[in-house]
């Protein structure tokens, strides 16, 4: 995952909760505000609709009781003036009343129209709203013989619903199931979301429900900052973190990142400018490396004048080996002149011969030097038998070798193992038969590091000869070489053929 990635979701892991708690403590502080506006309006419900019920019963209940005085008594005056009095004081708020004979006759008080309900509570009461003016109340008196009607104002209603101490702007009304309610107070406009606190409460009149309400904190836009801020807050931290980071860290990392990937071994790292890099540890990182590149350079150019001086130093010892070598050759060869007898001179010969195969090789490989690719086997193989004919004894005048050799390049251990076995094959060979004639091949196979050299002569198949010499002289060498040559040497007894797989890369 990215560094970036990873500083966003640590920093959002970290500040997430600060921002939940900010937030839940700004709606816990909103709920508390909610349950304390709760509370008073309850308080203030009661009061009011305890008021109202109140008034209407005890009204009602004086009506009852002077319905019932006139209705045994149409012509009870006082009776009639009691209720009167009752009701003077609503009166002057517009309450009216009125006690109706079973004909529908007024006995009492003014003419008040009887509600339309049928149906009356537990109480015998009905009630009526009637829209924008007020409320109507009925009561049948015993066996129907009279019934009551008392209307209450909308206002004398809203004196009524006042609670005493609370100066809290409020709406309040009355309802009636399946009725238009009367409302009593209205709330005054505002602005912002409107959240209300509503409690109804019942006032034990037919089905009437005394019912109040008061605006909430409203969802003003100061509210919805304080809610949203902490969870803006939250991004807006995360973000300047993760910018920060990106711009002061992550950023010149990356480009310090690409200027190191672009870095090529044996050049100053001096492209760079550490000034522009914001972060100081970084810069002094960049500053750091380019030390390391400066002393890995020196270090380099110290070995590479070393290199030099060794190589300088082994083409010397090669070249004094090769000197040494010719030097051993020609006192060979001095001493061969004054040996007496075919056998010393024979001698003689055949110790020049490997000390030819080697200075041959020692010869090549400080030709091959300047450019360490390998010895070409073809001029060793070449030279090496020009040497051999050159230094054939007499009874060899006639030994003829012929070449065919691939161009091939081999290392100096595998050309000396290959010369002083091609040497040993073609001794082996002129031992049998003066006069031999020997084929030499040298083949590389394709799409390999390998090769095939190849040795045949008529003088090389198997026979009573040829058997006494590799086992007495021979046999051990040409072992031993292929065993050098990390490679088995085959021979074919009926063809002559020596042939072993050698280490070489085509030319």
């Amino acid at each position: 995952m990215p560094t970036g990635a990873k500083v966003v979701l640590i920093l959002s892991a970290a500040l997430l909760p600060l921002a939940l708690i900010a937030l839940f403590a700004t709606l816990q502080t909103s709920r508390t505000a909610d349950l304390d506006t709760r509370a008073r309006l309850r308080v203030a419900a009661i009061e009011a609709s305890r008021s109202i019920a109140i008034e209407l019963v005890g009204d009602m209940r004086a009506l009852r009781t002077a319905m019932n005085a006139l209705s045994e008594d149409p012509d009870n005056a006082p009776g009639c003036a009691r209720i009167e009095g009752v009701f003077a004081q609503q009166s002057a708020a517009g309450a009216r009343f009125g006690i109706f004979a079973r004909d529908g006759r007024l006995v009492c008080g003014t003419a008040v129209p009887r509600p339309s309900r049928g149906t009356a509570d537990a109480g015998g009461l009905r009630a009526q709203i009637l829209p924008d003016q007020g409320l109507v109340l009925d009561i049948d008196g015993p066996g129907k013989r009279a019934h009551a009607t008392a209307f209450f104002p909308t206002d004398m209603l809203r004196d009524l619903a006042q609670p005493s101490g609370y100066a809290t702007s409020f709406a309040a009304s009355l309802e009636h199931d399946d009725e238009q309610d009367i409302l009593l107070r209205a709330l005054p406009e505002e602005r912002g979301l409107e959240r209300l606190e509503r409690v109804r409460i019942p006032l034990s009149v037919d089905d009437l429900n005394f019912s109040m309400a008061v605006r909430k904190a409203p969802i003003t836009s100061p509210f919805l900052v304080a809610m949203v801020l902490p969870l803006v807050m939250w991004i807006a931290a995360t973000g300047i973190g993760w910018f920060v980071v990106d711009r002061l860290l992550i950023r010149p990392l990356r480009r310090l990142r690409s200027d190191i990937g672009k870095y090529q071994p044996g050049q100053p790292f001096t492209d760079v400018d550490f000034g522009a890099i914001p972060a100081q540890e970084i810069a002094d990182l960049g500053e750091t490396f380019q030390d390391l590149t400066l002393t890995v350079e020196r270090h380099e150019q110290s070995m590479a004048e070393g290199l030099v001086r060794q190589t300088k130093l082994t083409r010397e010892v090669h070249h004094r080996v090769k000197n040494n070598l010719q030097v051993i050759a020609s006192l060979i060869n001095f001493h061969a002149r004054s040996a007496h007898g075919a056998a010393a001179s024979d001698a003689y010969a055949t110790i020049q011969r490997r000390v030819d195969a080697l200075a041959v090789v020692h010869r090549n490989h400080y030709a091959e030097m300047e450019e360490n690719r390998g010895l070409e086997l073809k001029s060793v193989i070449g030279e090496l038998a020009s040497n051999i004919r050159a230094t054939a004894p007499e009874s060899s005048a006639r030994l003829g070798i012929a070449l065919n050799v691939d161009q091939v390049l081999v290392t100096q251990d595998v050309a000396v193992a290959v010369s002083f076995l091609l040497t040993e094959l073609i001794e082996l060979a002129t031992s049998v038969n003066p006069q031999a004639q020997i084929g030499i091949s040298l083949r590389h196979i394709g799409n390999t590091d390998t090769a095939v050299l190849r040795a045949s002569s008529p003088s090389l198949v198997e026979g009573a000869e040829f058997d006494t010499l590799v086992a007495t002289r021979y046999g051990r060498i040409i072992l031993g070489l292929s065993r050098q040559l990390r490679a088995p040497l085959h021979h074919d007894p009926l063809t002559g053929a020596y042939e072993i797989t050698i280490a070489a890369k085509a030319a």
